[in-house]
């Protein structure tokens, strides 16, 4: 009886043993998941700042999964660097992927005119520190432009206005700035706009007849906003009042003084005279 039992426990355990291995090969088989595609991507191997050339020294090649590749991302120095000399649009951290939106052409300088999008025009604006949003205006931000005037009114005297004249403007540059990545706010005098040609024309005939000003907008706001004119009377001032005053009174005719005779009275050498009324 005893070997029986014993029989069954053992056969139990080698059956029992049979079932988790093949359970774990079961699985492992399912689990592992087949390795993806490597290849490489270019990235700076340093911190670099606009227009600095790129070179083979200031970038590196990492792996990266072929299947996840940034659009405009290369794979290798070769392949960005064989159609010639090409310059940052912008900073680049370090080990950043180099895009084809942060760099320049081939043999292209690191202009300005190469961070304008297709059919934009740059077109600068002077401000001061107020009218500049106080410097807190940085490369890569968006605004809108107001005109400040002063127009005659129907009845005559003058008043001043304001109008919106563009909205969702593209900040391209603050002075010679174009460093979007930077931080501290510096009060400008200049502040450079991409606009189309007809919003250029607009704003340089703007500057002849009024004051330009920026309003910042918020980040990722770029639905345009229903506007209209604003005048003095929008203010909420009150009007100013003309006090009637009265009419001013005629002095009153001095009363008449009463008419006489001037006698002379000599007394040796000395002389005196009197005022002598006449009688009625």
């Amino acid at each position: 009886m005893r070997r029986a039992n014993v029989l069954v426990l053992v056969l139990a355990l080698l059956m029992g043993g049979a079932a988790a291995f093949m359970a774990r090969n079961w699985i492992m088989a399912h689990a592992t998941v087949p390795p993806a595609p490597t290849g490489t991507i270019v990235v700076a191997s340093a911190p670099l700042s606009f227009g600095t050339v790129l070179t083979r020294e200031n970038l590196s090649e990492i792996p990266w999964s072929a299947s996840g590749m940034p659009e405009g991302a290369f794979a290798t120095k070769e392949e960005l660097l064989k159609s010639g000399r090409r310059a940052l649009l912008g900073p680049v951290a370090r080990a950043e992927p180099i895009l084809k939106t942060k760099i320049t052409g081939p043999d292209q300088r690191a202009s300005l005119s190469a961070l304008l999008e297709e059919g934009k025009r740059a077109v600068t604006v002077r401000v001061d520190d107020v009218r500049g949003v106080a410097g807190f205006v940085l490369p890569g931000d968006r605004v809108d432009v107001l005109l400040i005037r002063t127009v005659p009114r129907p009845s005559g005297p003058t008043e001043s206005i304001s109008d919106v004249l563009l909205q969702h403007v593209k900040v391209l540059a603050v002075d010679q700035l174009v460093n979007e990545r930077q931080e501290t706010p510096t009060v400008a005098k200049a502040v450079t706009l991409e606009v189309a040609t007809d919003q250029a024309q607009k704003i340089m005939l703007a500057t002849n007849i009024g004051k330009l000003s920026l309003i910042l907008r918020q980040a990722g706001e770029n639905h345009p906003a229903s506007v209209r004119r604003v005048t003095e009377s929008d203010l909420g001032v009150a009007e100013l009042v003309t006090i009637d005053r009265p009419a001013p009174v005629a002095n009153e005719a001095a009363p008449a003084m009463p008419t006489g005779a001037i006698v002379e009275i000599v007394r040796g050498m000395r002389s005196e005279k009197y005022n002598v009324l006449r009688a009625n």
